[in-house]
């Protein structure tokens, strides 16, 4: 059973930083592009970023380029996104999922508000 299982999350401040984790069981975790999308109050979902299966590639969407960064430890079966410069806009649940269509976890709130 394919399990992913994000962390992380919480309530920060405007400008402030937060790292999300997802970690990956019964899959074979290193042989998979990765993404995280996330959904805002109200909204639909949308995808924030991805990572190839070796690192080698990234792509952000455009709204979180230059602030966010997204990484994999394959040893671990872990994906990583850490967030800079957080603004309230980025308040959402944020999900990790496989390939650009595939299953995700549960979320983690991420709340950005003074």
């Amino acid at each position: 059973e394919v399990q992913l299982v994000e962390s992380g999350g919480g309530l920060v401040q405007p400008g402030g930083s937060l790292r999300l984790s997802c970690i990956a069981s019964g899959l074979p975790f290193s042989s998979n592009v990765m993404t995280w999308v996330r959904q805002a109050p109200g909204k639909g979902l949308e995808w924030v970023s991805a990572i190839t299966s070796d690192s080698r590639s990234t792509s952000y969407a455009d709204f979180v380029k230059g602030r966010f960064t997204v990484s994999r430890d394959n040893a671990k079966n872990t994906l990583y996104l850490q967030m800079n410069s957080l603004k309230p806009e980025d308040t959402a649940v944020y999900y990790c999922r496989i390939g650009w269509n595939g299953s995700r976890g549960q979320g983690t709130q991420v709340s950005v508000s003074s």
